[in-house]
């Protein structure tokens, strides 16, 4: 029998694979921010951006549909009608791929003048063109492994992807540097490091493709005498199969392109927006480069667990959901809400409250700082927003959190071009905040309406008070380093001090978490194991010293 992966095996090992990756994709933002000056920072965010929307605009969402549909399918023993959907979704891949590579190589210079007003900005966006001829595909493979329930194959993929990106990227970035070509090319070289990570990841989607293929082999016997798949689904025309795959995955591309949505509406329209704020082109491009290179980099790190969950929970809810297993919905829905409470929200906090030092540690300055405190703050809203969406669709209720999105993208486009105005990128931010807010409120609700939903219950004081004290013990800690510490050499101090406020936070929250209880036995035992580890003691001494209390 394939081994499949549990919500909180398949969880860890995407999050794992998530971390690396956004890691390693800001470690090679580090070295370009100090290779290129403001206008290459801006080329760079500009076209990286359009390159994920129109990413996401050409997967369609469909991994998370295959994933959703071959779950259904082995669930209920329909093993020949999956895998006419993969095949039908491979050739998907592959048309979408060659489309989607060539409308952006011939676009770019219209999308750099007319849209961004940014011409120079052609050649990054033509730099990054060829990687989107093989995403596609990867993106199709990644869903059908993560319906059969095996995250691995698309965790390593992700590494390899990112590895070979940053070496690529940076080594070509360092090249044409080193020729005195300038800004330009050198954003366009960094772009095109993304090229190399695709032909990695792929790579790695044919090799484990192959070792799965074979272990469906020697279980062939077995599961041609178990198949109750319809002949007439297994054999359906190709267009019929993508009709179904649309059905379930417009309403899921339209939800999670929303993060990034916001941040390429934040670029292509931030000159248009907040030039009269910032007083010209010159300081309003200082600051773009600051917000895209910095805070939307920095930010992407305390979603991680909920991408991870956000994938991983779909397949999961979906199979339970198929054969009406409701309690099983209400557990394994309860449990990944209780999950991103206790782990995205904390590591959004602290490093809202430490970002000076981690911007300036990361960076060559520490400009920009503020925005990446604001952008990372909102962060918290944009993990409940992503995971209670990816619970919905799982329910097979995909419109659901498409209306939920029109309604928070109003919201955004409203607040946008009103306090953009009057408040600059923290317009902007604000706006964003806003957004993810209106979607998660109207995603819970939904959810609330087919199980109940028990996250924390009536513990939800004792947590708020954990944030808050132990946010406040990082941010005085941070301050109190930089005070200090102020004749060190200015990597160091920020490090140090980073670091001590990291572990002052982290030993505070779990140590209110259980002496509040906010925390039980109960839900340690369903921690992933490091955790479980981590947190069993404290739970133990804590209890001990309410025993001899009470005595």
């Amino acid at each position: 029998m394939v081994k499949k992966d549990s919500l909180i095996k398949g969880t860890l090992i995407l999050a794992a694979a998530a971390l690396v990756a956004r890691f390693l994709g800001l470690f090679q933002r580090i070295p370009l921010d100090y290779m290129m000056g403001k206008a290459g920072g801006s080329y760079y965010g500009e076209a990286n951006n359009i390159y994920l929307m129109l990413l996401i605009v050409a997967t369609g969402g469909i991994p998370s549909a295959i994933s959703k549909m071959i779950s259904e399918r082995y669930a209920t023993n329909r093993f020949a009608e999956a895998r006419r959907i993969y095949r039908a979704a491979i050739w998907f891949g592959i048309l979408t791929g060659v489309l989607s590579a060539v409308l952006l190589y011939v676009l770019a210079p219209f999308i750099s003048t007319h849209i961004f007003l940014d011409k120079d900005a052609s050649s990054s966006i033509r730099a990054i063109a060829p990687a989107l001829l093989l995403f596609p595909l990867i993106a199709m493979m990644r869903g059908y492994f993560q319906g059969r329930q095996m995250m691995a194959a698309g965790g390593m993929s992700q590494i390899v992807e990112q590895i070979l990106r940053v070496l690529t990227a940076t080594g070509l970035a360092l090249v044409v540097l080193s020729w005195g070509w300038g800004d330009r090319w050198i954003a366009a070289a960094a772009m095109f490091g993304s090229v190399f990570g695709s032909v990695g990841a792929f790579a790695i989607m044919l090799i484990n493709a192959r070792k799965l293929r074979r272990l469906d082999k020697a279980e062939a016997a077995s599961r041609y005498a178990e198949d109750r798949s319809d002949p007439a689904a297994a054999k359906a025309p190709f267009m019929a199969i993508y009709k179904d795959i649309f059905k379930i995955s417009v309403p899921i591309v339209i939800a999670s392109m929303t993060v990034q949505f916001i941040y390429n509406f934040d670029t292509m329209f931030f000159h248009r927006l907040t030039d009269s704020f910032y007083g010209g082109l010159d300081r309003s491009q200082a600051i773009l480069d600051a917000f895209s290179i910095k805070a939307q980099a920095m930010s992407g790190i305390p979603p991680i667990l909920a991408i991870a969950l956000s994938t991983s929970i779909i397949p999961v809810i979906s199979s339970a959901y198929s054969v009406r297993n409701m309690k099983e919905v209400e557990r394994q829905t309860s449990l990944v809400m209780r999950i991103v409470v206790f782990t995205g929200v904390p590591v959004a906090l602290m490093m809202t409250v430490a970002s000076v030092s981690i911007t300036g540690f990361l960076f060559p300055n520490t400009y920009g700082s503020g925005a990446v405190a604001a952008l990372t703050a909102g962060t918290i809203f944009q993990i409940t927003m992503m995971t209670s969406s990816s619970v919905l669709f799982g329910m097979g209720k995909p419109r659901r959190p498409m209306m939920h999105t029109f309604a928070g993208i109003g919201v955004k486009v409203i607040a946008s071009l009103i306090l953009s105005p009057l408040l600059g990128v923290y317009g902007l931010i604000l706006s964003s905040t806003l957004c993810f807010l209106t979607i998660a409120t109207l995603n819970l609700r939904a959810i609330r309406q087919e199980v109940p939903l028990s996250v924390l219950g009536s513990r939800w004081g004792g947590y708020l008070a954990t944030i808050a004290v132990a946010s406040a013990a990082g941010w005085l800690v941070d301050m109190g380093f930089r005070s200090m510490l102020g004749g060190l050499p200015a990597k160091l101090m920020y490090l140090v001090s980073a670091s001590a406020a990291g572990l002052v936070s982290f030993a505070l929250y779990m140590l209110l978490l259980t002496l509040l209880r906010v925390v039980t036995a109960e839900d340690v035992r369903q921690f992933p194991g490091p955790l479980r580890k981590l947190m069993s003691p404290i739970i133990r001494i804590t209890a001990r010293h309410a025993a001899n209390s009470n005595g």
